[in-house]
C-alpha cells in the first residue's frame, strides 16, 4: 500500500516538474536565441525538448491511470495500465536514457558539437542538467517504485524502430528545408558518416530498451 501511495505522489510531482520545464522552454523568446540556433521547427526539432514532452505526457498519463483506480475496475483498468506501461517501456525510458547518454558522450568530446558555449547565456546550468542529466535518475526511480509490463520484445523493438526512423526523417527534412543541420555535429560528417551515426544511435536506443527490460525483471521478477 505504501509503495502505491509513493508511486502516485511521485507521478504527480514529476508531471508538475516536467510541465514546469516544458513551459520555460516553450516561452523562450525567439529573438533571444544565440548563434547556432535557428527558428525553423522551433524547439520541436530538438530531441531534448521532445523528450521533455514525452516525460510530461507519460507522467501525466500515469496520474490519470492512478486516479482511474478509484473509478474503473476490471478489463478497462487493465487496458489503461498496459497503455501506460507501453508508453514507459518503449518510449519514456529508452528515449530519456538515450538523450542523457548521447548528450554527455558528445559534450565530453566537444561541447560545441552539441551544446555551444553561447547557449549558456540562455539556459543556465541548472536547466541544462534538468534537461540532460537528472532525467535518467528520475526514470530509474520510477522503475524502482513501480513494476512495468513490457510488451513482446519484437513488438517493442518494432515500435521503437518506427519512432527512431520518424525522428531521423524529421531531422533530415529540416536540413533539406533550410540547409542547416539541427545539430552541428551532423554538418561535419560525410553521408557515410551520417549513416553510421544514425545506425549507432538506433542501436544505442534499442540497447537501452533492453536494459530497461532487464532492470524491470531484476527488480520485480517476471
Amino acid at each position: 500500500m505504501n509503495g502505491t501511495i509513493w508511486s502516485k505522489a511521485y507521478h504527480i510531482a514529476m508531471f508538475v516538474w516536467y510541465t514546469f520545464l516544458f513551459t520555460i522552454l516553450l516561452l523562450v523568446n525567439p529573438d533571444d536565441l544565440p548563434d547556432g540556433l535557428f527558428l525553423y521547427g522551433g524547439p520541436w526539432k530538438y530531441l531534448t525538448f521532445l523528450n521533455l514532452v514525452l516525460q510530461m505526457v507519460f507522467f501525466g498519463f500515469a496520474v490519470v491511470v492512478d486516479l482511474q483506480h478509484l473509478f474503473v475496475k476490471g478489463k478497462e483498468l487493465k487496458r489503461l495500465n498496459l497503455y501506460k506501461d507501453l508508453l514507459y517501456s518503449v518510449m519514456a525510458f529508452p528515449v530519456g536514457a538515450f538523450v542523457v547518454a548521447i548528450f554527455w558522450i558528445i559534450f565530453t568530446y566537444d561541447r560545441e558539437l552539441v551544446y555551444p558555449n553561447s547557449i549558456d547565456e540562455l539556459f543556465p546550468p541548472w536547466l541544462n542538467h534538468s534537461m540532460h542529466t537528472i532525467v535518467l535518475p528520475l526514470l530509474l526511480l520510477e522503475s524502482l517504485l513501480q513494476p512495468h509490463a513490457y510488451p513482446k520484445r519484437k513488438n517493442g523493438l518494432a515500435i521503437l524502430g518506427l519512432i527512431s526512423v520518424a525522428y531521423v526523417s524529421w531531422v533530415c527534412w529540416i536540413y533539406f528545408a533550410v540547409g542547416i543541420w539541427v545539430y552541428p555535429l551532423l554538418g561535419k560528417l560525410s553521408p557515410l558518416g551520417l549513416a553510421a551515426l544514425f545506425s549507432v544511435s538506433v542501436g544505442l536506443v534499442i540497447s537501452l530498451f533492453l536494459l530497461g527490460e532487464v532492470l524491470n525483471s531484476y527488480v520485480w521478477g517476471k
